[in-house]
Order: C-alpha cells, then structure tokens, then sequence
C-alpha cells in the first residue's frame, strides 16, 4: 500500500442538520396526521379532548423512539459526519421525551375512556390492561421503554457493566416493535383506513431494514471479507495490551486515524459483546492494530487472546480525525488509554503540520506507546510534552496549558482521555476562550 492514496470517506457537513430537519418533520406530520382524523365536534367533550391529546402524544412518542434508535444503530454516514459524542448528547437529550410523551398518551386514554364510561381511571386502566391484550403489549412496551431510560441516567450507568447496559437497551427494539403493532391494532387512524395502515406498516419495514443492513448484513459481509484474527497480544503499559491483528483487503478500510471500530473477540466471554476501542495506529497491510487497557470483564480477558483467535469488527466510525481541522495549529492532549487514538491521529495529520502533543500519566511506564508518539512529532517537527504525576501534582489548567502552548486560540484541540480529565480540559479551553468549533473532544464511556 505504500505509494498509494489510503481511502477516506469525507464527512458531510449537512448529513447532521438535515438529520435533524427529518426528525423534526417526521414528529409535525405524525401529530398532524393523528389529528386530521378527529372532526371538531369531538373537542367538545372532555373525553373527547383527551383521547385526541393521547393518539396525539402517542404518535409523536413512537416517531421519536424510532429516532432515537436510529441514533443509536451507528449509520455510517450519520456517525461519520455527526460524531459519536454528539449523538451521544442527541440522544440524551431525546430520551426522556418519548417515555414522557407516552406517558402521557396512557394517561390521557385512560382518562378520556373512564370519563366517557363514568368509572375510575384506575378501574379503566386495570380493565385494559387485563381484558385487552393489545393494550398489555403496549404497556410492557413502555415498562421496557422505562427500564431503558433509568439506566441511561448517568449516577446509575456508572454502576453497571457495559454488557448489562448493552442487553437492557437492546429490549428497546422489542419495545419498538410492540408498540407500532398496538397502533396498527387499536389506532383509530389505522383501524378503518387499510392504504394508511400499509404506508404506516412499511415505513416501519423500511426503518427495521435499515437497521438489519447497518448493525447485522454489512458488517458481516465486510468481516467474511477482512477474516481478521489475532496475531500477538504485546503489553504496552501495565495492564495495557496492543492486539494486532491481520487479515484480507486490510488496505481498502476507509479508516482515519481517531476512529474507532467496535470489536468482538471469538473467544469464550467475549463473543457475545461488542465493545468501541480506537485503532492506535494507521492500517499496515495485512495489519490493524488496537489498544486497550483491562478495565472490565472483557477487556481484562484480552490479554488472554490466543494467536489465530477470530476477531470481528464494525466500523470504522467517530469524527475525531483530521477532517474536523480548522486551523493550521494542532495540539493533541491526551491521558491514559486515551492517548491511542491520539497516537493514530497524530500518524494521519497532513504532512505539514507540526503538532504540539500533551500526555500525562502517573509514571513513565503509564505513557501508552511512548516511543512511537515522541518518534512521530520528532519526524514532523513538533513539541511533545509528558506530564507524569497525579493531577493534583501536575495540574492542567488554563495557566498551564497557556504556558505549554501559548498559541492555543489558534489552534484546533483535539482531547482524549478518561471523563474527568477531558472535562478539566474542557473547562481550561473554554476559560482560555478558545473557540469551541476547534476543541474536539473523544469521551471513553457508555
């Protein structure tokens, strides 16, 4: 490969805007089709009112669960273009918004039935639930909706191992898939209407294909392709390990340096849990190597991996690379395991640039792949600074990253590195007014 151009997929600027422009039209149509089905003598009922308020929120709650798992199936284009940290905020942002407006759509029901049939909400509620089973679907539906939510909120995923926030979240697809079934069942607007019920029924085929295509045929047809195994496993940094792997076509991934793949080991407790590791340096063919530090279950058993071991990858994926420059200044300020994707990004920055690259860690030997990063800024001319002691030793502030780079306002930040560390850097870039369209941020967490 050496000589030739290495692919790239460029990311496009407005894939995220007009993401964004689709939700927002697809949420205005869905309450607006809810609501063309309703004349205006059934507004002057409370009942009335209340059931259009609940096929209303109902629609515009199933509409937004079906973005938020489009968020979450990594669509190439999406991901490339958006950035895994920023739909990241996008979906947290989202979340609570389908549980509250369904919510609201059971409660509305409900209540607009008990008015119309003089009996109690709880009476009405107890009664769907036990003598329509379509309404007990839908009603597991949004527990399971529910038990996602609990566990996205931050205090209660730290708690929890990433497979056990992994397999609760897959129950959202479940979640899906019951609750477009109860619409199609029960929903007025579907019920006599057979042309809006097919056009309802494949646009959710059409959404379930897309996912299938994304999370499932593609990347196992690209992983027959590659037939990746391990190749040797090599400590780096006590309890840091470089798997390197070799395949096929390794040559032809349109992979820049920052990205990440996630990864699934053939190996007894690892095949069933995929998990997101940045590459720590550029493909060379037939090789692709990947650094990680034993934290969890499974990435304390890859120091484990047998040479031969199948591996299986998704991806690439992440806007952490060089396309998101702005500014012909660089400084790549890393910690910890965060400074492989640094030391990836560092290999593919144009030629011409000569970063300045900030590490820190507890001792010398923390430094991941040390010999390589400083032999990479020494071929290009760089600074590198190594940091080594407790923050609170050897803080990072503003003064101190102002000192390390003076230039640092004109300069594109790219930060790596466990979430207290990128937040105090965060926190020192913005204090130092440093416009945030040049920080770019890499967050190791679920």
């Amino acid at each position: 490969m050496k000589g030739q151009p290495r692919p790239r997929k460029i990311p496009k600027a407005w894939v995220g805007d007009a993401f964004l422009l689709v939700t927002a039209i697809m949420v205005v149509a869905a309450v607006g089709f809810s609501l063309s089905q309703d004349s205006l003598s059934s507004l002057r009922s409370p009942s009335g009112i209340l059931d259009v308020v609940g096929r209303a929120s109902g629609m515009a709650g199933t509409v937004l669960m079906v973005v938020m798992v489009m968020m979450a199936i990594r669509l190439p284009v999406l991901e490339r273009s958006v950035g895994q940290d920023r739909l990241i905020r996008w979906h947290r942002t989202l979340g609570g918004w389908p549980i509250v407006l369904i919510a609201v759509h059971i409660g509305a029901i409900t209540w607009g039935y008990a008015t119309a049939s003089h009996s109690g909400v709880i009476h009405q509620f107890l009664t769907f639930v036990f003598h329509a089973p379509d309404i007990f679907m839908a009603t597991v539906a949004f527990l399971l909706l529910v038990m996602a939510g609990v566990t996205s909120y931050r205090q209660v995923r730290r708690k929890m191992k990433y497979e056990t926030w992994w397999a609760v979240h897959l129950y959202l697809y479940l979640a899906l898939g019951l609750a477009v079934a109860h619409q199609i069942r029960t929903g007025i607007m579907f019920m006599y209407s057979p042309t809006t019920q097919k056009v309802w029924v494949e646009l959710w085929i059409a959404v379930a294909l897309v996912a299938l295509s994304s999370r499932v045929l593609l990347p196992l047809g690209r992983n027959v392709i590659l037939g990746l195994r391990v190749a040797s496993v090599k400590e780096v940094a006590p309890d840091v390990f470089a798997i390197t792997v070799k395949g096929r076509r390794v040559g032809k991934l349109a992979v820049d340096g920052g990205q990440f793949f996630q990864w699934r080991f053939a190996s007894p407790g690892l095949l069933w849990h995929s998990h997101p590791y940045s590459i720590s340096a550029m493909p060379r063919p037939p090789y692709l190597r990947v650094t990680i530090k034993a934290l969890g279950d499974q990435s304390t058993a890859v120091r484990h991996l047998a040479p031969g071991t199948r591996v299986f990858v998704e991806g690439p994926y992440g806007s952490f690379t060089r396309h998101a420059l702005q500014s012909r200044d660089v400084t790549l300020i890393g910690a910890g395991v965060g400074i492989t994707p640094l030391r990836a990004l560092l290999e593919d920055l144009p030629v011409k640039v000569k970063p300045t690259v900030i590490v820190r860690a507890r001792t010398l030997e923390d430094l991941v792949h040390h010999d390589e990063i400083a032999a990479l800024v020494a071929r290009r001319g760089g600074v590198l600074h190594e940091l080594i002691g407790t923050r609170h030793q050897v803080p990072l502030n503003a003064p101190r990253l102002h000192q390390l780079v003076p230039q640092l306002g004109n300069s594109d930040v790219y930060v790596c590195g466990p979430s207290e560390f990128s937040a105090s850097v965060l926190r020192a870039l913005d204090s130092l007014r440093v416009p945030a369209g040049q920080i770019h941020c890499e967050e190791f967490s679920f």
